[in-house]
């Protein structure tokens, strides 16, 4: 097994971290607070439109900052355990979504008591288990290995900086559109008569969430294990305590979060929480459902919207969307997701615009995202939606969709080896 180590010990990091030019605070650091700044403008703004608003603001930025200072990214978490038998980021992906559904768990009872009466709790993201959903997680599965990330981890990129993850958002929404105007064909054909698998319904909250948590127990362990195959092992180093005064404990701190990344354990766990207030406060983590409203809106502009879309409104998911106002839960999340990668780069000085070498990059990108947003609009989300907010929904379909995306990403693999 090889054994890859990603920082070095270092003898005082608090002084490493935060290090300004003789002048006065570094540049990346005012650009930061001013980033800051900004979104709390944003925050207020959306706050007069609906209170709830400022709520999803914060998410959000707190889930954007989660996304970068972790490097969490669920392409990276297949493709490195599939790719590598490296099973660092898919760890952090288990652990966010075992302390998620223990938090849907209870909100759920909260709004729907009994679960065996018919409904499904609101928001809760379970879809029907149709053949949409196969292709739309192999297809995502694809576009996201081929793109070199998925949409979260597109768009927080964004923040950091990367070039091409403008060209793969703008495949994501191309694809969401084409999606939208062959929704309604997958609609009838495929989606509308397929059943919902809604654990509560069959074996109560209890039941259901012991059974989530002994399947996520479960793929824990075959993590492991692909792990032992000869993986990549990856060993992180944290820094000897060296603090002395309460000066440099606050130094220590600051150098914690915004100076060295954090763990993925760490960062899937926070996500988690920060999904269960998502939802608590009205749905869990989607993306993909805004950003469809995003690229439809746009191509009514120039007259290729894609019309009436049938059946969204008997979906609780990231279905693709047509109209709406200005300002919604799903764009303060999103576009504060952007913004806190992007305050958070600037913070922990990583901010750099990174250009690709070559011009196969972008398409790349574009054709990825393409792919990618086809798929998330047949499979009703993304990695973020479908898969890391379905699992903890007690819902089958979010299992079905992670098998999808390792056949996909699997596929993609292979395609990306085809490029030169």
């Amino acid at each position: 097994m090889h054994d890859i180590r990603l920082r070095k010990p270092m003898a005082n990091p608090s002084a490493a971290y935060g290090a300004a030019p003789p002048s006065g605070v570094h540049h990346q650091t005012l650009a930061g607070l001013l980033v800051l700044a900004s979104l709390a403008v944003l925050m207020l703004v959306g706050s007069r439109v609906d209170p709830a608003f400022g709520t999803f603001a914060v998410l959000g930025v707190a889930i954007g900052g989660t996304l970068q200072r972790s490097r969490f990214c669920f392409n990276s978490a297949f493709r490195d355990l599939i790719q590598f038998r490296s099973g660092r980021t898919m760890k952090g992906v288990i652990v966010g979504m075992t302390v998620a559904t223990a938090g849907f768990g209870i909100h759920m009872r909260n709004l729907l008591p009994n679960p065996s009466l018919g409904p499904i709790a609101p928001e809760a993201h379970a879809i029907p288990l149709s053949v949409a959903l196969l292709v739309g997680g192999m297809l995502f599965g694809i576009g996201m290995v081929v793109a070199g990330g998925c949409t979260s981890g597109s768009l927080y990129r964004i923040g950091e900086g990367y070039l091409a993850s403008w060209v793969s958002v703008a495949g994501i929404l191309a694809g969401l559109v084409l999606a939208s105007h062959h929704w309604n064909w997958w609609w009838q054909h495929a989606i509308r008569r397929a059943p919902v698998v809604w654990l509560p319904r069959y074996l109560g909250y209890g039941g259901a969430v012991a059974a989530t948590l002994v399947g996520l127990g479960l793929a824990y362990g075959l993590v492991l294990w692909i792990e032992s195959r000869g993986g990549v092992g990856v060993q992180e180093f944290t820094a000897p305590a060296s603090v002395r005064s309460f000066h440099e404990k606050l130094r220590e701190i600051v150098a914690a979060v915004f100076g060295r990344g954090w763990p993925a354990p760490v960062g899937g766990a926070v996500l988690g929480f920060l999904n269960v207030l998502s939802y608590t406060a009205h749905m869990p983590w989607r993306v993909v459902g805004e950003l469809s409203r995003w690229g439809n809106a746009a191509a009514a502009v120039v007259g290729l919207g894609p019309g009436p879309l049938q059946g969204t409104d008997e979906l609780s998911a990231c279905v693709v969307t047509v109209g709406g106002g200005v300002f919604t839960h799903g764009f303060l999340l999103n576009v504060g997701l952007i913004g806190g990668s992007l305050a958070a780069a600037l913070l922990a000085h990583e901010f750099k615009w990174r250009i690709p070498r070559r011009p196969v990059r972008y398409l790349q990108s574009l054709g990825g995202g393409v792919f990618m947003g086809y798929g998330s609009g047949l499979a009703l989300g993304c990695t973020a939606g479908a898969f890391f907010s379905a699992v903890p929904s007690l819902a089958v379909n979010g299992w079905i969709f992670a098998m999808a995306l390792v056949a996909g990403a699997s596929i993609g693999l292979r395609a990306i080896n085809w490029i030169p």
